[in-house]
């Protein structure tokens, strides 16, 4: 099925689609990374945005079980030059684009991902959005310019966990514990921490300092997360109450 791919600044690519077929709209981002495309997908850091691969070919060794930083695909939408329907890998149990469809989620290929990792590197991350349902450039302008900027958008409520829990029940001995504020926590960080043979305690990006204490933290670990910082104003009010206090440390949104 065609598809086409309209830019905030007017320009158009023109594709083939993969995944779900429909209409989004969100931030358009590149990622450099040669493989790595599940857990790219599944990062809750890109939610809201529709991410480009900048490698060429995506979808070689398929989806498995094992690689996935969250519960679902949080990309609105997914870019890539050349998808390869055909995977080959020992672990692998379903095709990218079957992945995609099962969260329906819209993908397009065959189109310069090197002009448009340009464009955006220029001139910074803007609105697109991806259809199959139309390429009529005054209806596309129109839905993309109705879309919000990323820009003051809280999107951490929509990823953060809804209450609060422990990431290894069945861990025995440690010496410290963490209380992770989830923005968006990627699974990989929490399995770092894990190895590193601390309690660690997820607790909503709301929390406020008086409840993270009550939990006794050796320290305070800020998450990953999408969106604008600055638009998350409770975090930034609850992290100023915790400074001074514990330990904090943090990656990403969290820093």
């Amino acid at each position: 099925m065609k598809s086409v791919l309209m830019l905030q600044d007017g320009l158009i690519f023109k594709g083939e689609n993969f995944g779900s077929d429909g209409e989004v709209t969100g931030e358009v981002v590149f990622n450099t990374s040669m493989t790595g495309y599940q857990e790219i997908l599944t990062d809750p850091s890109y939610c809201g945005q529709i991410v480009t691969m900048t490698y060429t070919q995506i979808g070689n060794y398929g989806i498995n079980n094992q690689d996935q930083e969250s519960k679902k695909i949080q990309v609105s939408g997914f870019i890539v030059r050349e998808y390869l329907d055909f995977y080959s890998n020992w672990r692998a149990k379903s095709s990218l684009g079957q992945y995609l469809k099962k969260y329906n989620i819209i993908g397009i290929s065959e189109i310069d991902t090197r002009m448009l990792t340009r464009r955006i590197r220029l001139s910074g991350a803007m609105k697109g959005i991806i259809s199959t349902e139309t390429n009529n450039v005054k209806k596309l302008k129109e839905k993309l310019d109705a879309y919000p900027d990323m820009a003051g958008s809280d999107l951490v409520k929509y990823v953060t966990c809804e209450k609060s829990y422990v990431y290894n029940k069945k861990r025995q001995n440690f010496k410290h514990t963490i209380v992770a504020i989830d923005f968006g926590i990627k699974l990989n960080i929490l399995r770092c921490l894990d190895n590193e043979g601390f309690n660690i305690i997820v607790v909503p990006a709301g929390t406020t300092p008086e409840e993270v204490m009550s939990l006794n933290p050796d320290g305070i670990f800020l998450s990953n997360g999408p969106g604008d910082p600055a638009a998350v104003g409770y975090a930034i009010e609850n992290i100023a109450g915790l400074l001074g206090k514990k330990p904090v440390f943090g990656i990403c949104l969290g820093h």
